[in-house]
């Protein structure tokens, strides 16, 4: 779809409260207190504010509307017609050339074929499949709980947080323990794109570090394809029932995914079945830290608290900060009027906070109901595709750390992943 994005900000537009740009990355450096403070300003403007795009080198300037009110992210996400995922839904800015051609996957399609790959790979992730794989979750948990205590205190992330979720979405997809530590390496790289640390871009976008920081991301990209070329060809000549044999054998009413195809929802499964619960997963201890009494009342009725506990983790972090959709054509939505070819992104962590949907939103309440966060993503079709294999895996791997070291708790400040798209942390001591 080719749609004419403004390259200014338009006349219905209001203007930003001083001292807020999302499109600055030195605004996704600020505490997390200040960003949520930022947001609940934004939430009290009498209309969506309109930011300019970030410098990107090879990538034209426009902007997005920001919606930041649960009610305008609720209904954007239910209109996919209006509210569409092409050209991309994941970036706020068009990915480079270098870059999309590895990454542009399911959540940057609208239907018809987004909902043809969605129903082929939807049938790993049921109910009755992911009953079938919970002993394995458990007994990965129990493993690695006994490492950790083994080990002693150190990094919640690197010995807990990040290992149980890359080796299940591994084992789904068939791909050797060998491989654990080259595919957490990648998708690192591939969301770590403004992290210094990682691909050595800055806040400041200098032209060469950035341009060079993102072919760093785009070659961990490719390296992800060249894995899932090499392990869907095998499953081609031997389907071995597991996610990639399905994927690569699958017909969708007479056509097969091509390569390039397989290669970036491989990559999207990789990124997203580990990042977003290993972010889930420490903020979860940190929560349960920072909130003392909230951890007793779930030790106390932990099978009947930890389903609600797990809700309120995951609407308080909101482990997926934005999305991106793009007007296909003139609509009105809630006061305001919004033309074709306008962007908007749709910012889960600020409806997650959105006063007329949650009293008293920047408490952490694990008995708060209802909850009806979008933490996984807003109603509609695009809504996160794993989402009850994250609240299984939290749930068992809370289950086993707080059973076995009733004393687990963080220490210390958390590294956090310089990003505008994941509220991920890097790093986080922990003792017990």
């Amino acid at each position: 779809m080719a749609l004419a994005y403004p390259a200014s900000a338009p006349a219905a537009s209001w203007p930003a409260p001083a001292g807020i740009d999302l499109s600055d990355p030195r605004f996704w450096l600020r505490p997390l207190a200040e960003r949520a403070a930022a947001f609940a300003r934004l939430r009290a403007m009498p209309g969506p504010v309109w930011f300019p795009d970030a410098r990107v080198p090879f990538v034209k300037r426009s902007g997005s509307w920001a919606l930041v009110r649960h009610a305008d992210v609720t209904e954007a996400s239910r209109n996919p017609g209006i509210f569409s995922s092409e050209p991309t839904g994941s970036a706020a800015v068009d990915p480079p050339r270098l870059l999309n051609r590895y990454i542009h996957s399911m959540i940057d399609m609208d239907d018809p074929r987004h909902a043809k790959i969605r129903r082929t790979v939807s049938r790993a992730f049921s109910p009755k499949m992911l009953a079938k794989i919970q002993d394995d979750i458990a007994c990965r948990s129990a493993r690695i709980v006994d490492e950790l205590i083994a080990a002693g205190p150190g990094d919640f992330v690197a010995q807990v947080a990040a290992r149980l979720p890359v080796e299940i979405i591994c084992d789904m997809l068939g791909i050797p323990a060998t491989y654990y530590d080259q595919i957490l390496h990648h998708t690192n790289m591939v969301l770590g794109v403004a992290d210094a640390e990682y691909t050595g871009i800055t806040p400041d976008l200098g032209r060469v570090r950035t341009t060079l920081g993102m072919t760093k991301t785009a070659l961990a990209a490719r390296h992800l394809h060249q894995l899932a070329a090499t392990l869907g060809e095998e499953r081609r000549k031997e389907p071995a029932g597991d996610l990639t044999s399905l994927l690569v054998n699958a017909n969708l009413d007479g056509e097969c995914l091509t390569p390039r195809e397989f290669g970036a929802f491989f990559l999207l499964l990789v990124v997203a079945g580990n990042e977003t619960t290993r972010t889930a997963m420490t903020h979860g201890l940190n929560l349960l830290t920072d909130h003392p009494g909230q951890r007793e009342l779930l030790l106390s009725d932990y099978d009947n608290r930890i389903g609600a506990a797990i809700e309120e983790i995951v609407r308080y972090s909101t482990p997926v900060i934005f999305m991106r959709r793009n007007l296909t054509r003139d609509h009105d939505m809630n006061g305001h009027h919004y033309q074709a070819g306008d962007k908007v992104l749709l910012y889960y962590n600020s409806a997650n906070r959105d006063e007329s949907v949650f009293p008293g939103p920047d408490t952490f309440d694990i008995t708060r109901a209802p909850n009806p966060h979008l933490g996984f993503g807003g109603p509609g079709p695009h809504f996160c595709l794993g989402a009850n294999l994250a609240r299984r895996e939290l749930t068992i791997m809370f289950r086993e750390l707080y059973t076995r070291l009733p004393g687990l708790r963080a220490t210390g400040e958390p590294d956090r992943l310089t990003s505008n798209f994941i509220n991920g942390i890097k790093r986080q001591p922990c003792t017990f």
